[in-house]
This record gives structure tokens, sequence and C-alpha cells, in this order.
């Protein structure tokens, strides 16, 4: 019998592209690990409001790790959530706007963002158009967010004055091809989401795979048994990676999960 393994998939640009398009060869890849006895689990930057599009869990995964490791679930229930201090994140906002940064704050039920501060932006607008009702303002809850990170748009913005000032909080994933940087609660990724569930379920951290192709996955990607970059992934992620596989629409997941003979 073959041994079980776990296996754990970013979203953007891994599972689906900028459309929202899935490759029908990753539906399959994914639907054939499990009848294989796999385990697979969504492993996100996202935070959990920010993961609702029904034809995602419609592929099936037994577990969704979201907002770079600060929530885990398994087969529908929330395993651990890391919710930020209120006067954390206040102080926070203050900061990163000090320092030229407009924030989207990101929980596990909203996600909270001025629209002042987005007006005409395509970062934001792709949040309204994929959030729903699950899109909150900053100013109209304020002090009374229930979020596990956040991400900030940062065109002309004074990166290293902010993080010198909240570096003691926070570990920073700088996205230089979309200028946006999201900042994690210290000590948190998507590696550390995965050695979560590896405990919890009693899996040696051997056993695992991660796909990945941008800057948040590089802690997946190292941390996994084996960390694979899709083709269309960035330089970084696929100099961390343990195998290159090809570019997320032309089969990658599949070529990989055929190339470890894991279906």
């Amino acid at each position: 019998m073959t041994q079980r393994k776990a296996l754990f998939f970013d979203i953007d640009g891994t599972i689906w592209n900028m459309k929202n398009e899935i490759p029908e060869s990753t539906v399959r890849a994914i639907r054939a690990l499990r009848e294989k006895g796999h385990l697979t689990f969504l492993c996100s930057g996202r935070s959990r409001a920010f993961i609702q599009e029904p034809k995602l869990f419609d592929i099936g995964f037994d577990g969704v790790i979201s907002g770079c490791g600060t929530m885990i679930e398994y087969h529908g229930k929330t395993v651990s959530y890391k919710k930020l201090d209120v006067n954390l994140v206040e102080h926070t906002i203050r900061t990163v706007r000090k320092y030229g940064m407009r924030p989207i704050l990101e929980g596990r039920e909203y996600l909270y963002m001025d629209d002042e501060e987005f007006a005409a932006d395509n970062y934001g607008k792709k949040v309204k158009s994929e959030v729903d009702g699950r899109l909150r303002t900053i100013a109209g809850e304020w002090g009374r967010w229930e979020i596990s990170k956040l991400s900030c748009a940062t065109e002309n913005a004074d990166l290293e004055g902010c993080f010198s000032e909240l570096e003691t909080e926070y570990d920073f994933i700088v996205h230089d091809d979309v200028a946006v940087v999201e900042f994690v609660p210290k000590g948190f990724h998507k590696g550390t989401g995965i050695a979560r569930v590896c405990d919890m379920l009693d899996i040696d951290i051997s056993d695992t795979f991660a796909f990945g192709d941008s800057a948040n996955d590089i802690g997946m990607i190292r941390h996994a048994g084996i960390g694979i970059a899709m083709g269309n992934g960035t330089d970084a992620v696929k100099n961390a990676a343990d195998y290159v596989t090809t570019a997320m629409m032309e089969a990658g997941i599949w070529n990989a999960c055929r190339h470890f003979k894991l279906i």
C-alpha cells in the first residue's frame, strides 16, 4: 500500500490564475491524490474571509491553512486561529499610513478596506469582486476588527521606515511584482502551518509536498519534505524549491504528481 502523503497547495498562481481559472488537469490531479488516500490542503496567504469561491472547495480538500499559517481548518473545523490584538491593529494602521501605505485588514470572517484608498485600484477591485458580503470598511468598524494579518499597497511608500518601526511584531513578505507587502504575525508562515498539521495528524514532514509560485510560498517550499515551484513562479521560489514543474496552465500540478509517482 502506498505511504500516505500530505500535499499543500497555494491558490493564486498555483491552483488558479488571475481570472480564477482552474486547469482541468489540476482538478483531476487533486481528486486522484485523494482517491489514492493522500491528504490535500489549500495553503494560502489569503485570510479565510478571502477564500470563499465554491469551485475551489468543489475540487475536494481535507483542510485549509489560511492567512500564512495563522488559521488552520481540518474537515471543516477550526483547529487554530491567531487573532491580532486590537490595540496592535490600531497602531499598525496608523503606522503604515504614516509611511504611505494603504492597508487591507484580513480576518476569518471579514476583510476591511477603506474605499477612498483604493478608488480605481486593480488590487482593491479584485478584493471587492471576490469577497462580496464579507467586506467592511476600516473606519466604519474602528476598534472592532477581527484579523490575523494584513496586506498593504506600497506604491511610493517608505518600506524601510515602516518595517523598522513594526519589525518586533511582524514578518514582512514583499511582492515586488505587484507592489504589495504582507504583514504576518512574527513566527507565522505557511511552513509553520504545515508543521502544525503534521503534528496534529502524526505525519512525518518527509511525507509532505508543497506547491507554490511566489514570495509567501517560500516558507512552505523550504519546510515541506519536497517543495515544488510552479513553472510560472518567481525566481526566488524556484531557487528555494526541490523541483520545478511546468507552468500552472501547462498541467504543472498534474505533471509534478506524476513525476513523484503520487498518482
